[in-house]
């Protein structure tokens, strides 16, 4: 059976967009002019699996910091094919897909059809040029199935200014994954500056890692933005090892932003234009299902599920798009509320909040929430500019996360690990059932992921932290070394591999297993694996 290209859905989807108003079906179609050069230069991924297939993603780009990727502005018809070993021996499933102008020229396959819980390899064609880079993925088991093994990565904020993406080159040889969880900041939108990452590469090259052009707005703009940083090897290589579960966080679109309002008082309704720009790149350069097309009206629902059998549930969390606007930090001058009573508090929003309490009520051994920002609560030291407490975090968020913590209580089963980034530093902790007391017994474990890039090199404790863990009784871990996690899911165990990588400030960064921590079914805590 070969999935094909349906035009009429397509257009039907593509009719919502503001941008694609009186769009005509497409008569020019590049079939046979010559590239200008290899068109595969962003690489390419996979995502979202489930038990009979997942979603296969490239992008047209011969020349990828160049206006529109040096594509021309015209259709360009692109093959598709998976297989059933490496070779392409055995192909399974092919096709064709249309690399469209008006989605700066990606293609997403959502393929079908196959059988759970195994490995197959695919690649793209276009007409006189050589096969994309071959990617492999894993189908998720069958629903009635209840593995005794799932391995998911962790992994987020990769600032190409601070450093190297080599933890990326490490993650892409670990054997055995199901997916990697992408927590969010897979981009930064600030401008080019002076001190951004300058090394010598093996060839005695220099090399500066300098954002290209400005801080980013337009739709151009995120598009050349994304081009970049998949320009990237080490990240191409975590892309074709394995599916990646998307989600975003803040840096994506502005640093900060709560749903309409971003961080310096942009009127909604100019911010709202930037903030679509963003969600339209990032759809086109994430390995998601059609089922996320963005609209102008209701933008991308982001959240969604993922089932690995009876043995885990993936909740995909949105704490961005829904959220009340931000608190006001200590000496703060941006947008915030000082009144912590002044309307209802929000970070996931009504609809996501009962979404998430209805899919805890079932019978799978362990449910993942794969969010973007620390739900425990973290005392950090009072030096920083910010003060002690994280108003980005749930814990600008108290009435929020009461509502979350009383939904964990009412319909977990000792059975909820949180996965979360944002901070650039690996911890581990729980999350405790009563406001205020840090001891109380808890509802889940949270693991916190470090960065890929962002924070630069690091250390083990960061110089002013020495006092942090005893303040933070409830927590089990602090580094801050760059890095990713690992999470091995059994029936009864949890097992959580904690990995840093020495320096990302120039090649050659090796890797460490920083800690081995495990959580028992039906018992939230942190104990040595």
């Amino acid at each position: 059976m070969s999935t094909r290209f349906d035009r009429r859905t397509f257009l039907q989807a593509a009719g919502r967009l503001a941008l694609f108003a009186g769009l005509a079906p497409a008569a020019r179609v590049w079939a046979s002019a010559p590239f200008p050069a290899y068109p595969f230069l962003l690489g390419v991924a996979s995502g979202d699996p489930v038990p009979d297939g997942f979603v296969i993603w490239t992008r047209l780009a011969p020349r990828p910091l160049d206006e529109h990727a040096g594509m021309p502005m015209v259709a360009v018809p692109v093959r598709w094919e998976v297989a059933e070993d490496e070779g392409f021996a055995t192909v399974v499933r092919r096709g064709e897909a249309i690399a469209r102008p008006e989605l700066g020229h990606s293609i997403h396959v959502d393929v079908q059809g196959l059988r759970p819980r195994r490995p197959y390899w695919y690649r793209f064609h276009v007409a006189g040029q050589p096969p994309s880079p071959v990617g492999t993925v894993r189908t998720a088991p069958a629903a009635a199935d209840s593995p005794e093994r799932i391995r998911i990565g962790v992994a987020g904020c990769q600032h190409h200014e601070a450093g190297l993406f080599t933890a990326y080159r490490h993650l892409s040889r670990e054997q055995d994954l199901d997916a990697v969880f992408h927590y969010g900041d897979y981009i930064y939108e600030g401008a080019g500056k002076e001190g951004a990452l300058s090394f010598v590469d093996t060839h005695g090259r220099r090399v500066e890692r300098r954002h290209v052009g400005g801080e980013i707005y337009t739709l151009d703009d995120y598009r050349r933005r994304y081009a970049q940083y998949k320009s990237d090897p080490d990240l191409q290589a975590a892309h074709a090892a394995t599916a990646f579960l998307s989600t975003w966080d803040d840096h994506e679109f502005d640093n900060n932003w709560a749903a309409a309002l971003d961080q310096d008082g942009t009127p909604p309704e100019v911010f709202a234009l930037r903030k679509f720009a963003a969600i339209q790149a990032w759809y086109e350069n994430m390995p998601v299902r059609r089922a996320l097309f963005p609209t102008p009206q209701g933008g991308i629902t982001l959240y969604r599920r993922l089932d690995y059998g009876r043995t885990l549930r993936v909740h995909l969390l949105d704490t961005r798009q829904y959220r009340s606007k931000q608190r006001c930090e200590r000496g703060t001058t941006r947008p915030c509320r000082t009144d912590a009573l002044a309307g209802p508090e929000h970070m996931l929003g009504s609809a996501q909040e009962q979404w998430l309490g209805a899919g805890l009520d079932s019978g799978v051994r362990w449910h993942l929430l794969a969010q973007q920002v620390m739900v425990m609560p973290y005392a950090y030291p009072d030096s920083r500019k910010s003060g002690p407490t994280n108003t980005d975090s749930w814990s600008g968020y108290p009435a929020a996360r009461a509502r979350l913590v009383d939904t964990l209580r009412e319909r977990g089963q000792g059975n909820v690990v949180v996965a979360t980034g944002d901070v650039h530093k690996h911890h581990a902790g729980v999350i405790p059932s009563v406001d205020g007391d840090l001891l109380s017994t808890p509802v889940a474990t949270e693991f916190v992921t470090t960065s890929i890039a962002s924070g630069g090199d690091g250390s083990d404790i960061p110089s002013g932290w020495e006092h942090v863990p005893s303040e933070n009784p409830h927590t089990h871990l602090l580094n801050d070394r760059r890095g990713y996690q690992v999470f091995d899911i059994g029936p009864r165990l949890w097992r959580t591999e904690v990995i840093g990588v020495d320096k990302v400030s120039a090649p050659g960064g090796t890797k460490t297993v920083i800690a081995r921590l495990a959580v028992e079914h039906g018992k939230p805590g942190i104990q040595p694996a």
